[in-house]
């Protein structure tokens, strides 16, 4: 991947249909604190000790606390915003995710980015956009990834 961040791209909804097949680039890094991780098993009721107790996470299976997988996998909307946007549209819908994986813990002060590539555009009812891409969260200085999913997004004029 690349090492510098990428620029956001922001275009209009008539052009939208031209991404598929894009690579969007790479978003700035972002370090998981522990506070994120305490807030996140706060707002899900995961108050897991692989999550949120520092002192037995030490001697535990990845000697630190770890981010929660949903948490991780949560970042994928912020980390959408910083990189991509569409002007001219009344409604912007989170629609789903296909193929999720985690496939590497994210400990404790560790900087995750994510790599976006639009896979494809197609139309649907309501004047709408439904585009589907490919996403990789990856940790810094590691070779596998935390996450790797397709999210799928709706834009609406």
């Amino acid at each position: 991947m690349s090492e510098t961040t990428t620029a956001k791209t922001v275009v209009p909804f008539d052009e939208v249909k031209d991404l598929a097949g894009t690579d969007l680039g790479v978003t700035e890094w972002r370090e998981v604190t522990q506070q994120m991780i305490d807030t996140f098993a706060d707002a899900t009721d995961d108050h897991q000790w692989i999550h949120t107790d520092p002192e037995r996470a030490k001697d535990g299976p990845f000697g630190a606390p770890i981010a929660h997988g949903f948490l991780t996998l949560s970042l994928i909307i912020p980390f959408w915003s910083e990189l991509f946007d569409v002007t001219g549209v009344k409604t912007k819908v989170n629609y789903g995710l296909d193929k999720v994986r985690f496939t590497s813990p994210v400990t404790v002060g560790s900087r995750i980015r994510m790599q976006i590539t639009v896979k494809e555009v197609s139309e649907v009812k309501g004047n709408g956009l439904h585009l589907v891409a490919d996403g990789t969260i990856e940790i810094e200085g590691q070779e596998r990834p935390a996450v790797v999913a397709t999210f799928l997004s709706r834009f609406y004029a």
